[in-house]
């Protein structure tokens, strides 16, 4: 079914009450396992449709943030999302001591009674309260993103239609361009901090409640870090410290020669070439029309995958004023649909998002497929290698986006992957202390963000920008807000992009063969199990990440 097509309910908390009520007494009278088991495939169907409808509202609320009525119902699921979570962790703690687990466990797999061991941790009825207060927070931070309006020259922009003047190819440009988007956040800092630092207040309680230190055991719970803990994932930083970010430092000298400058200021972030990155030679509708071109190329699955979205219109990527700033994939269970959203802007991430987000939408329409539903319960990181790989598996169709400038997209896309690591790593370790020290001030989260950036970043010269020179960038950063302790995993993954990328230069097929057989493993084994089964090397076993530098350094 089309996307424009599909029918809106509001979920109606009592009525969704009433319905898990009545499942979980079948669940309990059932006399076998396959008789508990045929119960499970009822809570499937509830669950999909409560999903449905509650993501069909979420991405309609984000189209146009300003629409009254589902601005409205997003009010309504901030409320109600925590209420359905406690339900779901109600219904998934009788399967979890069910006396067939066994059976029942050898339907699901053993990774889904993991998963649900981790939700039974860290959902309570007693947080209801302040997970509504969380969401409701998080909303008011997105609004305030999503309806910043910057003066350019006459027009009005929102910080997502101000990119290209931030990487444009005139040096004045672009200074004047960071000089106003960094302009609404120092107007609006106040704001942002306080919001913040009532999020780890909030999250810090919500740890509290349940008889935690800080919020960083609960934040990795809900995370479903069902394979690794804190400790790997400090090896993991210890490894890009030492190995990746002096060969980022190498990429940004080189690319700092290739743009003919003295020295790198913050306004040259993200600018590979003098003559300005380059930009898709193609209208958005072209750009879906050649994405749809190249995934039949690609393979028979990816083809079919495109066809469905396009066929469906499961895209909205045009960036409007009132649209929510960034994109993301997400699933709609009951029509086995996923959705892209995302802000074409004219710059080359308008082809990323038919790469990234579609290797998002790839694996989720694979994994729509499988009748077990915990099958679809990946971990972020093993979405993420989704995703960062596909940039790589699409590279040699990028002359159908890029022309004659195909070859600068392909060194800017690989120097970028780089880089990006040690920045997301930064990330990670800033909320790591932030969450381990909720007291600190304003003022103290900053000089920990800017102490940061020496070390995973030395590069950075703020000259001429009093906000972020005190540390002020991160606010910009809305999985901070949004998802807490989200953003390691794009790194973990982008260590085994790389990876792919090193494999596919000596043998595409066989690298592509070995991704494709990742995305149909789901979620059926944990993350350590499946990229093993993938002939991944581990990011988090010290050499990982050198090993990976080893086979860049030959590009």
């Amino acid at each position: 079914m089309k996307f424009e097509e599909m029918p809106y309910e509001r979920v109606e908390e009592e009525k969704v009450k009433e319905e898990f009520a009545a499942l979980m007494a079948a669940f309990g009278e059932a006399k076998s396992g396959s008789e508990q088991f045929a119960v499970h495939q009822r809570f499937y169907t509830l669950t999909d449709h409560v999903m449905t409808e509650m993501t069909l509202a979420e991405i309609r609320h984000d189209i146009d943030m300003t629409d009254e009525f589902y601005r409205a119902e997003q009010d309504y699921y901030d409320r109600l999302r925590p209420v359905l979570q406690n339900l779901m962790v109600e219904y998934q703690k009788k399967l979890y001591m069910s006396p067939f687990r066994a059976y029942l466990e050898e339907k699901i797999g053993k990774v889904a009674f993991k998963n649900i061991e981790l939700a039974m941790r860290s959902t309570d009825p007693s947080l209801v309260e302040l997970m509504q207060e969380e969401n409701a927070l998080q909303t008011r931070y997105n609004v305030l993103l999503a309806t910043a309006e910057i003066d350019w020259h006459g027009e009005t922009k929102n910080l997502s239609l101000m990119t290209p003047y931030l990487h444009h190819a005139d040096r004045q440009i672009r200074k004047e361009a960071w000089e106003k988007y960094s302009a609404f956040f120092v107007k609006n800092e106040e704001e942002i901090e306080d919001i913040y630092d009532q999020l780890v207040r909030n999250r810090t309680k919500q740890a509290q409640t349940l008889g935690q230190e800080n919020y960083l055991t609960l934040g990795y719970d809900r995370m479903m870090r069902n394979c690794y803990d804190r400790d790997m994932v400090a090896e993991f930083r210890r490894q890009v410290k030492k190995d990746l970010v002096p060969f980022a430092g190498q990429l940004h000298e080189r690319r700092r020669k290739r743009l003919g400058l003295s020295g790198l200021s913050f306004i040259d972030e993200g600018v590979y070439f003098p003559n300005g990155n380059p930009d898709p030679i193609l209208s958005p509708e072209e750009i879906l029309a050649k994405g749809r071109q190249m995934y039949r190329e690609l393979s028979p699955e990816t083809g079919e995958f495109m066809d469905f979205m396009c066929d469906n219109g499961l895209f909205d990527v045009l960036g409007r004023k009132t649209k929510k700033t960034g994109g993301y994939m997400t699933y709609l269970p009951d029509y086995h649909s996923p959705f892209v959203f995302a802000n074409f802007n004219g710059t080359s991430g308008d082809v990323d998002v038919i790469t990234h987000e579609c290797g998002h939408a790839f694996q989720g329409f694979l994994s729509g497929r499988d009748p077990i539903r915990e099958h679809a319960d990946i971990t972020m990181e093993t979405a993420e290698t989704h995703s960062m790989s596909m940039e790589f598996f699409t590279e040699p169709w990028m002359k159908l986006f890029f022309g004659d400038r195909y070859q600068d997209y392909l060194e800017m896309h690989l120097e970028d992957s780089v880089i990006f690591i040690p920045y997301g790593t930064m990330v990670d370790e800033f909320q790591d202390i932030m969450y381990a020290n909720p007291g600190l001030t304003p003022a103290a989260r900053n000089q920990v963000w800017r102490d940061l950036e020496r070390q995973y970043k030395p590069h950075l010269d703020y000259t001429g920008n009093e906000f972020y020179e005190k540390g002020g960038f991160w606010q910009k950063q809305h999985h901070i807000f949004d998802c807490p302790l989200y953003y390691i995993d794009y790194c973990i993954a982008g260590a085994n992009a790389l990876q792919y990328k090193n494999r596919m230069d000596k043998d595409f097929r066989e690298a592509f063969e070995s991704y494709l057989k990742l995305c149909k493993l789901s979620a059926s084994g944990f993350f350590t199990e499946l990229i093993a089964d993938a002939g991944l090397d581990n990011p988090f076993e010290d050499g990982c990440l050198k090993h990976i530098v080893s086979g860049l350094m030959k590009c």
